[in-house]
């Protein structure tokens, strides 16, 4: 595993946690029930999603810049196309009901984590190329601090009284 930060354990385990989550909506949906007011928009899509995000938790953990451009497309497809198609229409015609707004949130939350995972990925990428230290730069990449060794340094012209 690459997975060196906590932030990016913490986003593959919400993603993880996500991805169960859809599991439940999905299998409750082919059954033609709702999981607790929770709906698949569309079940062939969703399907389809789930297999698309394992494929891209592998690369996410594998910190391969792939792996979120294919969560973030993946998810604000079909969570976007929910949210503009369905929601911000019933919103302006006068309110959400409560289910509605539910799901909403839920697309939102995926929206949030795709993106939070793109943003983890473009961070790491950024820091591989120019790794520094503040801590430890002002010593070792100044040559004002090297020390000058005189002509006895090698030696080892030591004293015992």
């Amino acid at each position: 595993l690459k997975m060196k930060n906590l932030s990016t354990w913490l986003l593959v385990m919400f993603m993880i946690m996500f991805w169960v989550f859809r599991i439940i909506v999905a299998f409750t949906a082919q059954y033609g029930k709702d999981f607790g007011g929770f709906i698949a928009f569309n079940f062939t899509e969703e399907v389809i999603l789930l297999f698309v995000a394992i494929l891209s938790f592998i690369f996410v953990v594998r910190r391969k810049l792939i792996g979120g451009i294919l969560y973030l497309g993946g998810y604000g497809y079909y969570f976007g196309k929910y949210l503009l198609f369905t929601v911000l229409p019933a919103y302006g015609e006068g309110g959400l009901s409560v289910s509605m707004a539910q799901n909403a949130m839920v697309a939102a939350l995926g929206i949030i984590i795709a993106f939070c995972v793109m943003f983890d990925l473009l961070v790491a990428r950024a820091r591989r190329r120019t790794p520094s230290d503040r801590k430890t730069d002002w010593f070792f990449q100044n040559k004002e601090f090297d020390r000058k060794l005189d002509e006895r340094a090698d030696k080892n012209q030591y004293r015992n009284y």
